[in-house]
C-alpha cells in the first residue's frame, strides 16, 4: 500500500509500505496511483515527496508476482503520470532503490539520496532489462557510456557515485525525508519542463555506431551466452538513436523476448534458491536458522597458506579480532606481508581504513587459548589435521567452536580427536577465500545445531552465501566434480583435445574449461590427493583402478613436472611460469597420440554435444545421488553451490535446474546410452532417484523434495 499525509503545510508525503523492501506489488501500485491522484487534486498540496517505510525506498518489482495472474496498474503509465504531474515530485531515497524502484525515482522530477543508500538497475541479474523506461531515461540523464555500464552489469552504486554521475540531485547525511521535504518546498511552483527526463535528448555521442559496436563486442564476450546483457545494449542504443516513444516501444519488444525466456527463468530460480538455502533443518529435525547463535567476538586461523591468508582477511574485514597462527618462520613472514597487502587493496576499493589492528600474528598455537572460534586451514592431510585438532582441543576454551577448512576430508574423523565433537564443523572456503562468495558448512554426525548456526551466521557476516551440507568424501561440490573430471579425461583418451573440451564448456557458459582450470589451480594438487587414495601407479601402467576405469593422464603429466601455469606447462603451454595466456601445446598432442597407441585406443571424432552430455550429465547424476544420500537438503543447495563456487553459468540456473530444463527423461536416456557404451564407468548409470523422478512423471524442480522425502522415509 501507499500512505498519503500532508506535512509542512503544502507537501504531500507518499510512503510506500510493503515490507521488507517495499516492492512494487499490485497493491502498492494501486496505492501510488490513488495517492498521487489525491495529492495532485488537493489545492493545498504544492509539491510531493515519495519515500519508503522503514528506511528503504523501493527494492523494485515484486518478483513473486512474475508469471501469476495478479494484476494491478501497469508500471509504465504510473511512472509517466508522475513525470507528467504539474507539481514537483521528489524521490527521498533511503536504503536502496533497485530495478523498478530506481525507475520510479527516475520518473520523479528530483532525487535526494541518503549518503548510505545504494542504487542500481539490477534487472539484468534476473535475465531481464529495465522495462519501465529505465533503459530510456537513464542514458538521457547521465549519458550513454555511463548508462551502458550500469544497465548491462546491474551493479549497485553508492549515493556518492550517483551524485557524481548525475543520477541524484543531492545527498543527505541525516534524515533524507526531511531534506526532501525542505527541497520540495524550495522548488514548488518552478517550471518542470527540463525535469521531465523523457522530454530531453541523450547527450550526443561522437561516433554512435562505433561505440555500440565496441560495447556489444565486449558484452558478448563477458556475457558468455547470456542474452539479457545483449538486449540491454540494444535498448540503450534505441535511447541514443530514436525518439523516446519509439525507444519505449523497442524496450517493450526486447523485454517481451526476455520475459518468457529459459534464461530469465533460470536467473529468477537462482534468486529464490539463494533464499531457500538459508532456511534449512538438520536430519534430526533441528533447524539451524532458528537455533540461537552464540556471538563470536574473537576468532583464530591456523595455517597461513593461500587459504588461511584469505580467511584471515575475510574475518578481519567483518570487524572481528583475529589471531593468525603460522608455525613455519618463512611462511609466517610471507603471510604477514601478503595479508597486509590484501587488507590495503580491499580498503582502497571500499574507501575505508584497512583493519590491520584487528589481526594479531603468532607462531605459537597457545595464542588461541581465549578465542571463541578457530578455523584450521593447514595442508589437506588427514594425519596433520587430526594432530592440530588434538592440540586445539587441549588448548582452547571448552566451549570454543573448532572448524576445519577441508575440501574433501571426513569431518567426523577430524572431530573424533576432540573432547567436544559437537562443537566441530567443516567450513569449506573457496579460493581466494576473501573474494569467493560460497561457503560449504559441513555438519558431522555429532555436530550440534548451534555449531552449524554459528558457522552459517559467521559466513553471512563475511558476505558469503553459506550452504549447510552433510559429511561425505568431497561433500557436495567436489564430490560432483569428480565424475565431471573423469569424463573430461576419458574424452581425451577417446580422441578429444583439451582445446575441444574447454571450447565446448566455455561455449556453454563456463568462464574457463576444465583443463584451463586444472592448469590454473595446479595439477600437482589433485595428483597428491590421488596418491593418498592409492590410485597413482608410476608410469600409469594400468587404466583400471579399484575395479573401475581410471585415466592416468593427469598423473603422467605430473611425472613430467608439468603442473600447469606455475611451471609454464600443463594441459596447455604458457609463455613463462605464472602466465595466464593458455596456448595449445604440440607436445601434448603428440603425448596423447603416443598414449592412445600404447593402450590400443583408436581416436575418433568427438562432438561438442558429446562433451557437454558426458561431463554435465555425469555431474548431474552424482547430484541426484547426493540428494538420495541426504547430503544436500534439496536441489537448490546443489545449484547455489555450483553457481557461486564452481563457475556454473547463472543463466543456466545450476546443474539440477538445468537437468529440469533439459528434461529428466532425456537426461536419463542419454546417461543410459553412455553407460551402455562405457560399462566400466559406473557413474554413468542413472541413479535410482533420477529413475524415480522420471517414473513419477518428471515433476518440476520445486516438487522434487516430496519424492526425496519418500525415498528417505523408505531407507
Amino acid at each position: 500500500m501507499a500512505q498519503f499525509t500532508r506535512i509542512s503545510g503544502s507537501v504531500g508525503l507518499i510512503t510506500l509500505k510493503n515490507p521488507p523492501v517495499n516492492a512494487l506489488s499490485a497493491v502498492v501500485r494501486h496505492g501510488i496511483v490513488d495517492t498521487v491522484q489525491r495529492a495532485l487534486s488537493d489545492p493545498q498540496v504544492k509539491s510531493l515527496v515519495i519515500c519508503g517505510q522503514n528506511g528503504i525506498f523501493c527494492g523494485g518489482a515484486d518478483i513473486k508476482e512474475f508469471g501469476t495472474n495478479i494484476t494491478g496498474p501497469p508500471l509504465i503509465p504510473m511512472i509517466h503520470s508522475i513525470e507528467a504531474a504539474n507539481k514537483p515530485v521528489v524521490a527521498a531515497i533511503e536504503g536502496s532503490a533497485f530495478g523498478g524502484g530506481l525507475e520510479l525515482a527516475l520518473g520523479c522530477h528530483y532525487r535526494i539520496a541518503h549518503s548510505k543508500a545504494k542504487l542500481g538497475l539490477t534487472e539484468v541479474t534476473l535475465g531481464l532489462l529495465p522495462a519501465a523506461g529505465g533503459s530510456q531515461r537513464l542514458p538521457r540523464l547521465i549519458g550513454v557510456p555511463a548508462a551502458l555500464n550500469l544497465i548491462t552489469t546491474g551493479r549497485h552504486i553508492t549515493a556518492a557515485e550517483a551524485l557524481q554521475l548525475g543520477v541524484v540531485d543531492q545527498v543527505a547525511d541525516h534524515n533524507t525525508v526531511d531534506a526532501a521535504v525542505k527541497f520540495a518546498l524550495s522548488v514548488a511552483g518552478q517550471s518542470l519542463d527540463a525535469r521531465r527526463i523523457s522530454n530531453i535528448q541523450c547527450p550526443p555521442v561522437p561516433d554512435v555506431d562505433a561505440l555500440f559496436e565496441d560495447v556489444m563486442q565486449k558484452v558478448r564476450q563477458t556475457a558468455r551466452g547470456a542474452i539479457a546483457p545483449v538486449a540491454c545494449v540494444q535498448a540503450v542504443r534505441a535511447a541514443a538513436t530514436l525518439p523516446y516513444t519509439q525507444g519505449m516501444q523497442r524496450e517493450q519488444e526486447l523485454m517481451a523476448t526476455l520475459f518468457t525466456s529459459g534464461q530469465a527463468r533460470s536467473l529468477q530460480y537462482c534468486f529464490f534458491a539463494q533464499r531457500v538455502v538459508g532456511r534449512w533443518s538438520m536430519p534430526s529435525g533441528a533447524r539451524w536458522d532458528t537455533t540461537k547463535s552464540r556471538p563470536i567476538n574473537k576468532a583464530a586461523v591456523i595455517g597461513l597458506g593461500t587459504m588461511g591468508r584469505g580467511i584471515t582477511v575475510a574475518l578481519a574485514q567483518t570487524g572481528l579480532s583475529v589471531v593468525a597462527v603460522e608455525t613455519h618462520e618463512k611462511q609466517f613472514i610471507e603471510a604477514k606481508q601478503a595479508v597486509s597487502g590484501m587488507l590495503e587493496r580491499g580498503a582502497k576499493r571500499r574507501g575505508t581504513a584497512p583493519p590491520h589492528d584487528k589481526i594479531t600474528y603468532s607462531q605459537n598455537l597457545q595464542a588461541v587459548a581465549d578465542v571463541d572460534l578457530v578455523i584450521e586451514a593447514v595442508f589437506e592431510d588427514m594425519a596433520l589435521k587430526k594432530k592440530v585438532f588434538r592440540q586445539l582441543s587441549a588448548i582452547c576454551k571448552p566451549n570454543a567452536f573448532l572448524c576445519s577448512n577441508t575440501s574433501t576430508l571426513n569431518v567426523d574423523e577430524i572431530a573424533s580427536e576432540t573432547r567436544h565433537p559437537e562443537l566441530v564443523v567443516g567450513m569449506h572456503f573457496f579460493a581466494p577465500a576473501h573474494v569467493m562468495k560460497l561457503l560449504e558448512v559441513v555438519y558431522g554426525q555429532r555436530s550440534s545445531p548451534e555449531a552449524v548456526a554459528v558457522a552459517m551466521q559467521l559466513g553471512k557476516k563475511m558476505g558469503k552465501v553459506s550452504v549447510a551440507v552433510g559429511n561425505c568424501r568431497g561433500f557436495v561440490g567436489n564430490r560432483m566434480l569428480k565424475p565431471y573430471r573423469d569424463q573430461a579425461y576419458f574424452l581425451l583418451e577417446e580422441g578429444a583435445t583439451p582445446e575441444l573440451i574447454d571450447a565446448a564448456l566455455e561455449e556453454f557458459g563456463f568462464a574457463m574449461g576444465a583443463f584451463k582450470v586444472y592448469d590454473l589451480s595446479g595439477l600437482d594438487v589433485g595428483w597428491r590427493v590421488r596418491k593418498e587414495e592409492g590410485l597413482v601407479q608410476p608410469g600409469g601402467a594400468s587404466r583400471i583402478r579399484q575395479g573401475h576405469r581410471y585415466s592416468p593422464l593427469g598423473d603422467l603429466l605430473c611425472e613430467q613436472g608439468r603442473f600447469g601455469q606455475k611451471t609454464g606447462r600443463g594441459w596447455y603451454q604458457y609463455d613463462k611460469p605464472g602466465s595466464r595466456d593458455a596456448r595449445p601445446d604440440p607436445w601434448l598432442h603428440g603425448f596423447l597420440e603416443e598414449y592412445r597407441a600404447r593402450h590400443g585406443l583408436v581416436a575418433r571424432r568427438i562432438s561438442s554435444n558429446e562433451v557437454l552430455e558426458r561431463c554435465l550429465y555425469a555431474m548431474i547424476n552424482e547430484g541426484f545421488r547426493i540428494l538420495e544420500d541426504g547430503i544436500a537438503a534439496g536441489p537448490e543447495d546443489i545449484d547455489i553451490i555450483y553457481v557461486f563456487g564452481y563457475g556454473w553459468p547463472r543463466h543456466r540456473g545450476g546443474p539440477m535446474f538445468y537437468a529440469n530444463m533439459v528434461g529428466l527423461q532425456i537426461v536419463q536416456e542419454r546417461l543410459e546410452h553412455y553407460a551402455q557404451a562405457h560399462p566400466d564407468v559406473p557413474t554413468l548409470q542413472p541413479c535410482s532417484l533420477l529413475r524415480r523422478l522420471v517414473a513419477s512423471g518428471c515433476p518440476p524442480i520445486n516438487k522434487w523434495r516430496e519424492v526425496i522425502k519418500k525415498v528417505h522415509s523408505q531407507l
